[in-house]
């Protein structure tokens, strides 16, 4: 019933350096959105931190617009790093078809 477990041990190794890697390899990444015909433009990192802002000047008289557009392209900075870890943690998961933890053939 065991016979199996060191293959096991084996594969989970793998995947955690498979998922450390992966967690590197996203956080690595940046992704630049703009909005409001490119008067704004949000630069955010695969941990999902802002690390780069840029403004208009023309926007900094008319407040609402500004905070509009500044909400609008942080969610959707946020929501490219969303998708980027999902498509790649899927990536990660198509991978392993072929392995099968169980034995079964």
């Amino acid at each position: 019933m065991f016979e199996n477990m060191g293959d096991m041990a084996k594969m989970l190794e793998g995947m955690q350096g498979n998922v450390a890697k992966l967690k590197a390899e996203l956080e690595s990444k940046t992704f630049s959105v703009k909005t409001g015909g490119g008067l704004i433009e949000v630069s955010i990192n695969g941990r999902g931190e802002i690390i780069d802002l840029n403004i208009d000047d023309s926007l900094l008289s008319d407040k609402d617009s500004l905070q509009i557009l500044l909400i609008g392209a942080m969610n959707d900075a946020y929501d490219m790093v969303q998708k980027n870890q999902e498509s790649s943690t899927l990536g990660m998961l198509g991978g392993m078809n072929g392995m099968n933890p169980f034995g079964a053939k």
